[in-house]
């Protein structure tokens, strides 16, 4: 049963960049989204999964009232950490990359998530990137220095708004991310946008001399080439807020002339053992491993039931919880109970943990709750 929302408050999303909640106003045609994918040198993981799944509902949620939706996720399948992974492990990246891909295509099929309008490689964008570089130079905004080409920070005056930091702050978030520094570079802040390669490495050619793309150019060039000159929406997990956003916003700006985005949106960190899961603290939980031993459609209402701005604990009863919810929703039966209440909740700032509360107390009172988990991509 197709149903579909009588819209009439607007959805409120919370802004990054502006630090509040805003009401989203999608434009008449379709509602261009990008959201920064994986790079592909290991398999998909709990935070992961989180951070597509909230653009998942959004998009549902915004089909729901009407709209549609084409959202782009890009594969970074070549920079820095899946060519030190490749290394390590002995193998050439892009078959390192086509595992992984093959891993996270499962993991999401599984999951129930839409598939993206478009998932383009950085590496099907070279020349796209070398037209991209090509601009921000003429528009004065960057320069060349021993065979690589940075970005001058220096010359963007609104670098940092984005993320809310002053330029000590940037600096050391950049260094602890990380960030690439380059032979030549004039100031700290400044970011590379073309590599000289280093032996062994991939390289293409360019006026530039042979290298390859920096990390935040590749998502610009496939941003602007997908969908720009702006963006409705783009999101991605909150630490990609600085420096990556916050530099492809900047070189994105620098060629456009105005405007690249008119809504930032960032999911939160998952934690686990207290700390950021990620592979440097060894602590990743793989979806590979969870829907090998539980139903993918608990998995997804456990991340569901977590509110998508505020960072939280992992821990391996939450999908076991919700398997005991999922088997008291399924159990009410067919039935359109808790939809309008699951509308509101989505619309209060995709208020999941909201939506699954309204959907429980129905539920438990045995009312068919069908439609309302179909809204949240559950069957």
């Amino acid at each position: 049963m197709e149903m579909m929302s009588d819209v009439g408050s607007p959805m409120r999303l919370y802004e990054t960049r502006s630090r509040r909640i805003v009401d989203f106003v999608p434009p008449e045609g379709p509602v261009r989204m990008y959201t920064c994918g994986i790079t592909p040198y290991d398999a998909t993981h709990v935070g992961h999964a989180a951070t597509f799944l909230t653009f998942d509902v959004l998009q549902r949620r915004l089909r729901d009232r009407g709209h549609e939706t084409r959202c782009v996720r890009n594969i970074t399948d070549v920079d820095d950490s899946i060519l030190a992974r490749a290394a390590q492990l002995g193998v050439h990246y892009l078959d390192l990359a086509a595992g992984a891909l093959a891993t996270l295509e499962a993991d999401m099929a599984a999951l129930g998530l839409l598939r993206p309008w478009s998932e383009p490689r950085a590496t099907s964008a070279i020349s796209d990137v070398r037209s991209f570089i090509g601009s921000v130079l003429s528009s004065g905004h960057a320069y060349e220095a021993e065979g690589s080409v940075f970005f001058d920070a220096s010359s963007s005056p609104s670098f940092g708004q984005l993320a809310g930091l002053d330029w000590l702050e940037m600096a050391e978030r950049g260094a602890a991310a990380g960030e690439v520094v380059g032979a030549g570079r004039k100031h700290p802040l400044d970011f590379v946008l073309w590599h000289r390669s280093g032996a062994g490495e991939p390289s293409w050619d360019s006026r530039w001399g042979a290298g390859r793309p920096g990390w935040h150019v590749e998502c610009s060039a496939l941003a602007l080439r997908e969908l720009g000159p702006v963006i409705d929406l783009h999101g991605g997990g909150s630490d990609l807020i600085y420096p990556h956003h916050e530099c492809e916003n900047a070189q994105s700006e620098a060629v456009t002339g105005g405007g690249f985005v008119r809504h930032w949106m960032h999911v939160a960190m998952v934690h686990r053992d207290g700390e950021k899961m990620a592979k440097s603290a060894d602590n990743l939980v793989f979806i590979r491993h969870l829907r090998s031993q539980h139903d993918p459609m608990a998995i997804r209402l456990a991340l569901s039931s977590e509110h998508y701005r505020s960072e939280w604990e992992w821990n391996s009863e939450l999908v076991v919880a919700a398997e005991r919810r999922l088997a008291t929703w399924r159990a009410a039966g067919s039935g359109v109970a808790a939809l309008e209440d699951v509308r509101d909740a989505l619309d209060d700032d995709l208020d999941t943990p909201g939506a699954v509360a309204a959907i429980d107390a129905a539920a438990r009172h045995g009312r068919g709750v069908s439609e309302s988990m179909r809204l949240l991509g559950l069957s």
